[in-house]
């Protein structure tokens, strides 16, 4: 009888220690009331996860996960997925994979979870909600914090020509974003090549391989957690459309390029074409025939596109044979196929202008 009474008196401890969480409060010195948790589930994997996300670098971190959930030996016992908007490509995956997907903000989170992880989700998660899970809510964010903090470093790193990047594992804090103390990073080198699209393709899949590395260990990784420090913070604000357009008197050659590679696969960069000529000048633009490239002077030098988008796109070939080629037979003291890009704010006392945009850039010798 009592043998009977004991076993299934540890039925129900075992049920409690994998299911719930008590929350007690007490009072600190000062008079503030401070939620202690204490945590009665299980102190290490498989865990029991929500997560929230929304663009295709957040893909990658799911996917691991959803792997990591369907084997045997995988460190997720169950996973569920929060967005934002109704079509975006972590829904879509969610739902492609069976995966229960919840509205912003969830509902009915009390003791359903143990860790929260969020990877690109756009929206600040409230403090309340964030207390919910007693191991906290993971941040993949793709840069080594404290630099590039904000929504958009991978656009910043390429941008200031950074050679070292990679990503952070962070506890997301209530009130600020990419401030939490940081449990895992790692490291990736930045091709003088690169572009921003090929450069997020690799974070998301590093960042994916360290999520999952952290959370088979992550009560080791909390125990020695290290808070941001300012030194070598740097803010990477979202990127306007403004910022395409070229400035040929003050943007050097390299600048130009890393502009190009940075933004140029979503925004065009942008200049105006004018039909004059007088002296090479930053804007000026020659056609060279031998690479079918047109060279446009900077800052401190040339750099080359090999096609625009007037009206519709033109390769340089036929940018030289509707334009440059036409300022030629106007000008035939000219000793080169020559006319002028100028930058956005000196364009606007002149009458015959035509705002394009610049494809496919290489550098001139």
């Amino acid at each position: 009888m009592w043998s009977n009474g004991r076993t299934e008196s540890m039925k129900l401890l075992s049920h409690i220690q994998h299911s719930c969480l008590q929350m007690l409060r007490r009072t600190a010195a000062d008079g503030r009331q401070r939620r202690l948790c204490r945590l009665l589930s299980s102190s290490g994997p498989p865990w029991r996860l929500m997560f929230f996300g929304s663009d295709q670098f957040a893909v990658e971190s799911l996917k691991a996960l959803t792997s990591s959930r369907s084997s045997s030996d995988g460190i997720v016992k169950s996973l569920e997925v929060v967005t934002l908007s109704a079509d975006v490509p972590v829904k879509r995956f969610a739902l492609e994979n069976h995966l229960p997907v919840h509205s912003w903000p969830p509902d009915n989170v009390d003791g359903q979870f143990d860790v929260g992880v969020v990877v690109s989700f756009g929206c600040l998660i409230h403090e309340t909600l964030i207390s919910k899970f007693p191991y906290g809510i993971l941040n993949v964010h793709p840069s080594l914090l404290p630099r590039w903090r904000g929504p958009a470093p991978i656009f910043h790193t390429i941008l200031h020509g950074d050679t070292l990047t990679g990503v952070t594992i962070i506890q997301i804090h209530p009130h600020r974003f990419d401030v939490g103390p940081i449990l895992n990073q790692d490291f990736h080198q930045v091709s003088d090549t690169c572009t921003a699209d090929e450069l997020g393709a690799v974070l998301a899949t590093k960042g994916a391989h360290l999520l999952v590395q952290t959370l088979s260990s992550l009560s080791e990784r909390l125990a020695h957690k290290q808070e941001q420090g300012q030194i070598g913070a740097t803010f990477a604000p979202k990127i306007k459309t403004s910022i395409s357009w070229v400035k040929w008197e003050e943007q050097t050659c390299d600048q130009i390029d890393r502009l190009y590679r940075a933004i140029g696969f979503r925004i065009p960069l942008r200049t105006t074409w004018m039909d004059d000529k007088k002296k090479p000048v930053p804007g000026s633009v020659s056609y060279q025939k031998e690479s079918n490239t047109l060279a446009v002077c900077c800052k401190d030098g040339w750099v080359g596109f090999k096609a625009v988008l007037l009206k519709k796109r033109l390769t340089a070939a036929d940018f030289y044979n509707g334009y440059l080629h036409h300022t030629q037979q106007k000008k035939r003291f000219c000793e080169t196929d020559e006319g002028l890009f100028v930058s956005r704010n000196c364009s606007s006392s002149r009458e015959k202008s035509q705002c394009c945009d610049l494809k496919q850039q290489n550098f001139l010798p």
